[in-house]
């Protein structure tokens, strides 16, 4: 942006939190999403301004069709469509805050969000892991006797039963209880709260490391030093994602993402049969077509359900 434009987009003074638009949207989030739709607004504020901004010093009401325009066209350069598309929400969503708190003529509001969604590729990303796969996993977790290894087999352990990252650093130890199996996941992506339930195994792997970790209350899974000194406080998504990579990596195990885990979750219970509705239910998804979506259960899979179908076609006899 040209250095007059950015002045024109920098807010001369700060605006009330229950006043400023960025501030009101984020406030209506669930506590896992604030952060990743913090960083998008951030991240879109820095571009309009030339990194003069973020997200509480940027004009969100000065914005225009030419703005948001040249927003989008500089996500789909730089981003991934499903990860361009959730920024320009954030941004859609904030300039709707904006018009109900009369910031923004009606005019100037309908044409700054008058954006086409940015079209995703057809081929779908991710995958479903295999047995065994997970086993070798697990394998090199139990193999490491520190309390890294306890530690990150209950990780894994968990991420099986299809927690999303954020799910699983944001769990305390209130949450689980060993006599049922039960997770209860409190402020979920959708908002909803719901209860996930780990299998034996999975039960045994938390089971040892809340040995080593104790009844002390806080998050459930922690931060642990070189020497194997626990840190009392939440890991983060990030570091969740370094973790499986480096065991993925020790493992041998081809490269995946931790929503890997959450593919496969779904893929084994409708392989299973288990109904989609309660899959749905499970995964925490707000439709069931979203849970569909997830389904990686391949070609194979599909061939075998079709030779359950009967045409009514009845085989000829061999002549004698």
């Amino acid at each position: 942006m040209r250095p007059g434009v950015v002045k024109t987009l920098v807010l001369t003074e700060p605006l009330p939190l229950t006043a400023h638009p960025a501030a009101v949207y984020l406030d209506s989030l669930a506590p896992g999403s604030r952060p990743t739709m913090e960083q998008a607004l951030n991240a879109i504020a820095a571009l309009l301004t030339n990194d003069k901004c973020d997200y509480m010093t940027l004009n969100w009401a000065s914005l225009r069709y030419q703005h948001t325009a040249a927003v989008r066209s500089a996500l789909m350069k730089k981003h991934a469509p499903a990860t361009a598309n959730k920024m320009l929400c954030a941004l859609r969503r904030v300039l709707t805050e904006a018009f109900k708190l009369d910031l923004m003529a009606a005019t100037d509001y309908q044409k700054a969000v008058d954006l086409s969604s940015i079209k995703a590729k057809k081929r779908l990303r991710g995958r479903a892991l295999k047995l065994d796969e997970i086993t070798a996993l697990m394998g090199i977790c139990q193999a490491d006797k520190s309390p890294v290894g306890v530690r990150d087999a209950a990780l894994i352990a968990i991420l099986r039963c299809g927690l999303r990252r954020a799910e699983v650093v944001a769990l305390h130890l209130k949450d689980v209880d060993l006599a049922t199996g039960a997770l209860e996941i409190i402020g979920s992506k959708n908002e909803t709260d719901r209860m996930v339930y780990m299998p034996a195994r999975a039960i045994a792997a938390v089971e040892k490391w809340l040995k080593l970790r104790t009844r002390k209350p806080g998050p459930l899974l922690l931060p642990i030093r070189k020497g194997g000194e626990l840190q009392w406080r939440r890991m983060t998504p990030q570091a969740i994602l370094m973790i499986v990579r480096k065991r993925a990596e020790s493992a041998g195990v081809e490269r995946f993402s931790p929503h890997d885990f959450r593919r496969t979750f779904c893929s084994d219970l409708l392989d299973a049969g288990v109904d989609i509705v309660t899959v749905q239910k499970l995964a925490g998804h707000a439709s069931p077509v979203t849970t569909g979506k997830y389904d990686r259960r391949g070609e194979e899979t599909k061939r075998k359900a079709m030779e359950k179908l009967d045409i009514g076609y009845t085989q000829p006899r061999s002549p004698d």
